[in-house]
């Protein structure tokens, strides 16, 4: 990676580890200061405005392998401490960048690992990849894919079908499974649990033993509150042939993709339908935001530095925004996220505006930046590489874990040193700090 980007102009240059916390959509870890009482540091979760305040002093093309932190939960492709390859450049486009970074990811596998990635990477939209696959970040190695049917089965009897089917932010979906029809009882209730996790309430399917048949050659509990032009059309949509069977989820639509698109890639892992090698692909046209229920606002897909695809700040509807936005994904994991960043100071103040963040808040986390943005920036843009997923990935790894020395347990705890501890009253003062014991459960 080093000999890529010092090849093509980038300078690497170390930012600071202690510094500000900002929103970007994660929790900080914070640092106590031991001189200025009562104030903390954050550990960064990236270089993200450091890197832009470079593009602004002249520094047009940046890379740095960094240390990250971010107070999350965890998964097996996410620890609290990570590695990441963090790149910006200036008076690039979108195209030339992820030209750009697509060229590196080929020469990292070819130097490394002697494999041809297939080029150009495919691109996809957001929106394309939630309906066709339920998620952002496709397993392109599945070839099974999500089809809609609610204009199917908006006029059925079967409520469970109909109620979503009419509602706006609804989904009604099919998944076929090739040869599924072969799967025992037991089989399909040990699936129906399984996307129970994501929120689905239930999983009905359809059993195709001889399509040529009609209603007669299918097999379901819920056949009887189907019309035959429905049954059809769901057999032809999905393409189902005999012996295949066809899933369904029914619900909001973020709880039918989540459930049918975790379903997908855990009956390709079952039925051993995955192709091997890797299968890149960009995702692009993502949304600049999204709605949080629980705090009634919007908030940013990405982070509230991200550019919209409009210039014009009168113009940016937080509901039908798209941002300049690309992710890079191989196998199934995003291995790499980045964007165009806002370069005028209107916009991003009108993006902090959308997001709930007050002119006095921007002034007090961001006036540094706001500064810079006003004293004249290079449109600019960026991304990073999660490092410990491509080696993951590379070494044919499942977690995170086993190619990290020293990694943390889920609960983000090292069980060889037993960190976190508590540490001694006369430390505590020191840095003006009491501890409040949380009350017992």
């Amino acid at each position: 990676m080093r000999a890529y980007l010092d090849a093509h102009g980038f300078v690497d240059i170390e930012t600071p580890m202690l510094t500000k916390a900002t929103p970007e959509g994660a929790r900080d870890y914070l640092v106590p200061s031991r001189t200025h009482a009562g104030k903390f540091f954050a550990l960064p979760q990236s270089p993200q405005i450091f890197k832009q305040l470079l593009m602004i002093a002249g520094f047009e093309r940046y890379y740095q392998i960094v240390r990250c932190f971010r107070d999350e939960d965890l998964r097996a492709d996410r620890q609290p401490e990570f590695t990441q390859l963090d790149v910006e450049t200036s008076f690039l486009s979108q195209d030339e960048i992820m030209q750009l970074m697509e060229g590196l990811a080929v020469t990292l596998f070819r130097e490394v690992l002697g494999v041809e990635l297939p080029q150009p990477f495919p691109r996809m939209s957001y929106q394309d990849a939630m309906r066709r696959y339920g998620s952002d970040k496709p397993d392109l190695r599945v070839t099974l894919e999500l089809v809609d049917i609610a204009d199917l089965v908006k006029d059925c009897d079967f409520k469970v079908f109909s109620a979503p089917a009419k509602d706006p932010g609804g989904r009604v979906a099919a998944l076929r499974v090739p040869g599924g029809a072969a799967l025992t009882r037991k089989q399909i209730d040990d699936y129906t649990a399984f996307v129970t996790r994501y929120g689905a309430k239930g999983l009905a399917y359809v059993k195709v033993n001889q399509s040529a048949s009609g209603r007669e050659g299918l097999q379901s509990p819920i056949i009887k509150f189907l019309s035959d032009a429905a049954l059809a059309g769901i057999v032809a949509r999905s393409a189902a042939a005999d012996g295949d069977l066809i899933f369904f989820g029914a619900d909001s639509a973020k709880v039918v993709s989540d459930a049918l698109g975790a379903l997908r890639l855990k009956v390709a892992q079952d039925l051993s339908l995955a192709a091997e090698g890797f299968r890149p692909l960009w995702v692009v046209d993502f949304p600049m935001f999204e709605w949080d229920a629980e705090g009634r606002r919007w908030a940013a897909m990405h982070h509230p530095f991200t550019s919209p695809q409009t210039d014009d700040p009168a113009q940016l509807n937080p509901a039908t925004a798209l941002a300049r936005a690309y992710d890079m994904v191989l196998n199934g994991t995003e291995i790499g996220g980045g964007s165009v960043r806002i370069f005028r100071q209107e916009m991003q103040s009108v993006v902090f505006g959308l997001l709930g963040i007050e002119p006095a808040e921007a002034r007090t986390k961001f006036g540094f930046l706001l500064d810079a943005l006003r004293f004249g920036a290079p449109p600019h843009g960026g991304i990073a590489f999660g490092l410990d997923r491509l080696a993951m990935l590379m070494a044919g790894a499942d977690s995170i874990r086993e190619v990290i020395a020293f990694p943390k347990t889920q609960t983000a705890a090292d069980l060889m040193t037993d960190a976190p501890t508590e540490v001694g009253e006369a430390q505590l003062r020191e840095l003006h700090i009491r501890v409040r014991t949380p009350p017992p459960a």
